[in-house]
């Protein structure tokens, strides 16, 4: 351990600096003058600083007022002084001193205070360093639950797509597509990351739809829509008991991203901000990507057309603000429907 022997005086620095050097594991370092002193001891680790109250060039109480750092997570400080003034010690202890030795010195106190002084640093150091420890372990436990949860995601995201026409490149696309909305909103990086994640959990309740409404080549009538329109709860209702912060997330979004911002949209009529924002980003990315992907029903539209749709129906269909991050980001947009493209359908025209 380092400690730091300041006085102006070469012979009391030599006496310390004896005494310390009959403890286990120390090292000193010495100074006959604070600022020098100060310099160190704000660009070097220490763990003790031993220094003398009256310096001609900068006093004790100067020196512990300077140091770098919080006093209260600063390594000890142990003041020597021949002054046996009250308001003295009042003043070291608010700047931050530790404990007092009054001069001349005792060998034996000395060196009682300072192998307390010191094991006292020790063991706060050794807390640190356990802290530290615990905090790196959290963050790989954090690391690892969160791989597990999007391995959870896309294993469910990659179930609904055997029953579901739509294909994993539509997933891919609108969970980007999702991301790009987010952060043009300016959302945390955090945030759109778990949008990102949770973003293909959107249709997982369609495991729930029937073949022959799921996968008919034609419009359904209003008794099948209302069959097909239950794959929202159904999708809420496999996420929903999950403890799992990302899966949550995406039970929102599976319940609210068939939900209308005038009010109009499906299961629960929510309006306007009443709908999570995950669901009103969710909402644009998915119906964009739909609309521009082949479907057994119809024939994909061309991305001119697609962002017309969006334009026509922002206010109405779609929050006006997700609308305008995505159409902001048009080269990225086209950039993203270019790398995931269907295997064997192309959108028509840009």
């Amino acid at each position: 351990m380092n400690v730091v022997i300041v006085d102006d005086t070469h012979i009391n620095l030599v006496l310390m600096s004896r005494l310390i050097g009959k403890l286990d594991d120390v090292q000193t370092v010495t100074f006959q003058a604070a600022q020098p002193a100060l310099e160190w001891c704000n660009s070097h680790p220490w763990d003790l600083l031993i220094i003398d109250y009256m310096m001609p060039d900068m006093n004790g109480l100067e020196l512990i007022a300077r140091l770098q750092g919080d006093p209260r997570e600063r390594p000890p400080v142990l003041m020597v002084t021949a002054s046996m003034d009250v308001e003295v010690r009042h003043r070291a202890l608010e700047n931050g001193a530790s404990d007092f030795l009054i001069k001349p010195i005792d060998k034996v106190e000395f060196l009682a205070r300072t192998r307390n002084m010191l094991q006292l640093r020790r063991a706060t150091v050794g807390l640190q360093h356990r802290a530290s420890w615990l905090a790196d372990e959290v963050a790989k436990a954090t690391v690892e639950l969160r791989d597990r949860e999007q391995e959870t995601i896309m294993l469910l995201a990659r179930a609904s797509e055997y029953r579901d026409p739509e294909t994993g490149a539509h997933i891919l696309r609108m969970a980007h597509y999702s991301r790009l909305i987010a952060d043009q909103l300016g959302l945390p990086p955090q945030e759109q990351e778990d949008i990102f994640n949770a973003a293909p959990m959107h249709d997982v309740g369609k495991v729930g739809t029937p073949d022959q409404i799921l996968l008919k080549p034609g419009r359904l009538n209003d008794e099948e829509m209302a069959v097909m329109r239950q794959h929202a709860q159904i999708g809420y209702d496999i996420l929903k008991s999950s403890q799992a912060r990302m899966l949550q997330l995406a039970a929102a979004i599976a319940l609210t991203h068939h939900e209308r911002y005038d009010g109009a949209g499906y299961p629960h009529r929510l309006q306007g901000d009443a709908i999570p924002l995950a669901g009103r980003i969710v909402a644009v990315a998915d119906v964009f990507d739909a609309l521009t992907s082949r479907r057994p029903y119809k024939r994909p539209w061309t991305m001119e057309a697609a962002r017309q749709y969006l334009l026509d129906n922002s206010g109405s269909h779609f929050d006006p603000r997700c609308v305008e991050a995505l159409l902001a980001r048009w080269d990225d947009v086209q950039a993203i429907r270019a790398r995931y493209e269907d295997p064997e359908h192309a959108a028509g025209g840009a």
